[in-house]
């Protein structure tokens, strides 16, 4: 009758995002708080009639189910904080669900479908303790409005209240639960962000090294279990600190991102290519070693033929290592190592060169 789940959970992880969210609560709530005590109205208004309610009692009937939501949207909007001011305005409505039971002298099924409604929307909310804070003032509402009638207890429900019933039962459920089905839109959208935030590199849009280490450590383990061909690339770019000294760390991150890009134009979709950090790249191909070097030495000639035209006389060049998975310790700390030492005999020959591990030191073929 008032909110659902989409009233608390925050859009994003951060305060800010938690605040956006805080402040927007008013405005989710308006609607369904308008819908839920309007459609309300209806089985009080047809119980109200077969009873023969005084004017005091259709006043308080109109000024609750209609007048109210506007009175508690203006309350929040206005309020320094629209979030506290909307719980208490969830605890507010709590008390008049209470308070129209006994005036309806307690007609069975619409007093168990609004407070069963009510009772459920503070569920719904998910906020903390809201709940227990509500129902002290609906059962304190039944009991003061129960005083002036003596409690008069009439159960018996009739087919027109009980056909006065079914628009909150439907539209009103139906209201919430596409409320609800955009908040789980939103969350699995948010989880999809969240996931590639993890699983991409923010400036290469590479694997980041957890996730591209998943990825290897799957390649190893079938290259241990079937055979697979699995080769390790390592690659780091040739002086790059001296690029950014002389052009700028902005044509260093260029450089990163050419060549990011290169990665995955010019290497097959079945290599994972991830950022270790820095300057150095790393790609686990399922491939063998004459066909991981065909495409290193590819590659390296394609990033020596790199140009930047905002950047007059950068050139860059790289050099590579590559191994097979190691025939003993075949863990992928192990492959990582081997690969490691080939780079960094291709840095000692000179840079801008392809070498590769010593076959003593890889796989058992």
């Amino acid at each position: 009758m008032t909110d659902t789940p989409d009233s608390s959970a925050p859009s994003a992880p951060g305060t800010d995002a938690r605040t956006r969210d805080h402040q927007l609560l008013p405005r989710r709530t308006y609607a369904l708080r308008a819908l839920g005590m309007g459609l309300a109205g209806l089985p009080l208004a047809a119980a109200g009639v077969e009873l023969g309610l005084s004017w005091l009692a259709w006043s308080w009937i109109a000024l609750t189910s209609l007048v109210w939501p506007h009175v508690a949207h203006a309350i929040a909007i206005r309020s320094r904080d629209p979030f506290k001011a909307e719980l208490r305005n969830f605890v507010i409505d709590s008390f008049l669900v209470g308070s129209w039971v006994p005036i309806i002298h307690f007609n069975l099924l619409p007093s168990v479908v609004l407070l069963t409604t009510a009772t459920a929307d503070k569920i719904n909310a998910g906020v903390r303790g809201l709940l227990r804070r509500s129902l002290p003032g609906m059962f304190g509402a039944i009991v003061l409005f129960g005083l002036p009638t003596g409690f008069a207890f009439q159960p018996e429900t009739s087919m027109t209240v009980i056909l006065a019933c079914l628009p909150i039962m439907v539209i009103h459920a139906l209201a919430v639960s596409l409320s609800s089905y955009r908040l789980v839109r939103r969350v699995r959208i948010q989880n999809y962000r969240l996931e590639e935030l993890t699983r991409l590199d923010s400036l290469t849009d590479l694997d980041t090294r957890g996730h591209w280490q998943d990825q290897a450590e799957r390649l190893l383990k079938r290259h241990i279990r079937v055979g697979q061909p699995a080769t390790l690339m390592l690659l780091d770019i040739d002086q790059f600190k001296e690029i950014n000294d002389s052009f700028g760390h902005t044509a260093g991150d260029d450089v990163l991102r050419r060549i990011a890009d290169l990665l995955r134009k010019m290497l097959r979709a079945d290599c994972h290519s991830g950022r270790l950090g820095g300057d150095e790249f790393v790609v686990a191909l399922p491939a063998t070693l004459a066909e991981s070097e065909l495409a290193a030495e590819r590659l390296r000639d394609a990033v020596a033929c790199l140009e930047f035209p905002e950047y007059p006389g950068l050139r860059c060049s790289i050099s590579m290592g590559l191994a097979e998975p190691p025939a003993r310790a075949r863990t992928l700390r192990a492959w990582i190592q081997s690969a490691d030492e080939a780079l960094y005999r291709a840095k000692h020959a000179g840079r801008n060169c392809v070498k590769i591990a010593p076959v003593s030191a890889t796989s058992v073929g």
